[in-house]
């Protein structure tokens, strides 16, 4: 840019002001030149002119782009507009490299929409099924493909006609044999022809949305192999669109890194788990891979953060690189299937043990401890033990036993008679035999024999009568 008046250029605050309107945007005395390089310094030498390349150059050119049509005769305004138009598309696709290939904003809406014809299929599929239940239900269990149950059904109607019906081209002669055997002795009740036509309408929209499912579901295959054909050998089309539209866009799941990979879709049991301090998930939407889902359920864990770190380097491959083909996900794939048989065949060795002893590691555990407030702590009362010790024991029985001894002693004293060995004192017959029996005797009334001594008491007090 050459400047004729340099001053101008120093007032960088106020230069917008110069460009208010044409009037003034004449007044300036500027010309304006490419930036040629090595012709710049020629023109400087041949026409005494300086050269400035600053931040208010910029200003400068800001007036002058806002006043073009004003500075430049002859200019119609419809071909300016679409000079800028033009213009800016071409900036647009500079700065962002777009290219109309790759637009992954068809594959969130593809994916979005395929989850949608999924649930709504299931509805109609459902209606459909317990409304023509009503009228054949033994065809439900007979048929359990749900597409195949809605055709034979839009081809048949009522379940009368099955025995003149041709539906060999949509049944096995296996299952049309059952059908029709069941059709005669059905214990549905009957309906209405308008209500078969209903039932009709019904099967041919979940015929149509099938098909409408299946045309989709080629087109988002398609969709990802032209945009991330790296993304989807790793994880599949449908893992790899889901990721992408969890993310937003291809170039922002670019810039997640491995771990973001691994946990996205599992967010809110993330935090719920950082939250009360437990265990953290091991993978989110990358669960529904082939890789992870053909693996046990012990090294899950170990694949799927493997998967997640190639995928990581696929994705941003797919995202910012030029090439257009799949080697490089077709190598980390063979990397991530390879290691995941050398941990199945170490589980094998461990369990057979012909292989040779391998090194064990523990496996780290966070162990998240939740403490909880302990109200026994806040009595004031001295705690006793309940047990009791040994020596105490002992004295309790030697008390008991000299006790006994004494008692012994005075019930001899008083009768004269030695209590019979394997006798106790038992008051409720104490009293029985004192009155009505041995009234000469009293002292015998306190011996009464244990249970298994019933007849040697009689023997006894016979001798005594």
């Amino acid at each position: 840019n050459l400047v004729l008046n340099e001053k101008k250029l120093q007032e960088v605050d106020s230069l917008w002001k110069e460009f208010e309107t044409p009037e003034k945007a004449n007044k300036m005395n500027v010309i304006v030149m490419p930036d040629f390089g090595p012709l710049i310094s020629i023109l400087q030498d041949k026409l005494n002119l300086s050269c400035i390349h600053s931040p208010m150059v910029t200003e400068l050119m800001r007036g002058i782009r806002s006043q073009i049509e004003g500075l430049i005769t002859g200019l119609p305004s419809r071909e300016m507009a679409a000079m800028c138009l033009g213009l800016a598309h071409s900036l647009s696709r500079y700065k962002l490299k777009f290219s109309p290939d790759k637009v992954d904003t068809m594959i969130i809406q593809a994916i979005s929409l395929l989850d949608d014809l999924d649930k709504e299929l299931n509805n109609y599929i459902m209606r459909c099924r317990e409304w023509y239940g009503w009228h054949f239900p033994e065809l439900g269990k007979i048929i359990t493909d749900n597409l195949t149950y809605c055709k034979c059904v839009r081809k048949v109607g009522d379940r009368s006609n099955f025995a003149a019906s041709d539906v060999s081209d949509i049944l096995p002669e296996e299952i049309e044999e059952d059908v029709k055997a069941a059709a005669e002795i059905s214990m549905g009740t009957e309906v209405s022809e308008e209500d078969i036509n209903n039932i009709i309408h019904l099967c041919d929209q979940v015929i149509e949305i099938s098909e409408y499912r299946t045309q989709l579901y080629d087109y988002l295959k398609n969709r990802m192999m032209a945009i991330a054909p790296n993304l989807t050998v790793m994880v599949g089309e449908l893992v790899g669109a889901r990721l992408i539209a969890h993310a937003g866009s291809l170039l922002n799941l670019a810039k997640h890194p491995a771990s973001t990979v691994q946990l996205l879709g599992a967010e809110k049991a993330l935090f719920r788990a950082l939250k009360t301090k437990r265990d953290t998930p091991k993978f989110g939407l990358i669960y529904h891979a082939s890789l992870v889902g053909q693996t046990n359920t012990k090294n899950k864990g170990k694949i799927s953060r493997m998967l997640a770190a190639k995928t990581a380097l696929t994705i941003r491959y797919d995202a910012l690189g030029e090439n257009t083909n799949a080697e490089m996900g077709a190598e980390n794939r063979l990397k991530v299937e390879t290691r995941l048989r050398l941990l199945e065949e170490r589980g094998i060795r461990r369990i057979s043990g012909t292989g040779k002893a391998l090194a064990r590691t523990d496996k780290y555990q966070n162990k998240s401890e939740v403490k909880i407030f302990d109200p026994s702590g806040d009595s004031t009362l001295p705690a006793v033990s309940k047990k009791r010790k040994i020596q105490e024991v002992e004295e309790q029985d030697t008390e008991v036993s000299v006790k006994a001894k004494k008692f012994k002693a005075e019930m001899k004293d008083r009768s004269g008679c030695e209590l019979l060995p394997g006798f106790v004192s038992y008051p409720c017959l104490q009293q029985v035999l004192a009155v009505r029996t041995f009234p000469f005797c009293p002292s015998l009334c306190c011996c009464v024999l244990e249970y298994q001594s019933v007849v040697m008491l009689v023997l006894y007090l016979f001798i005594l009568s």
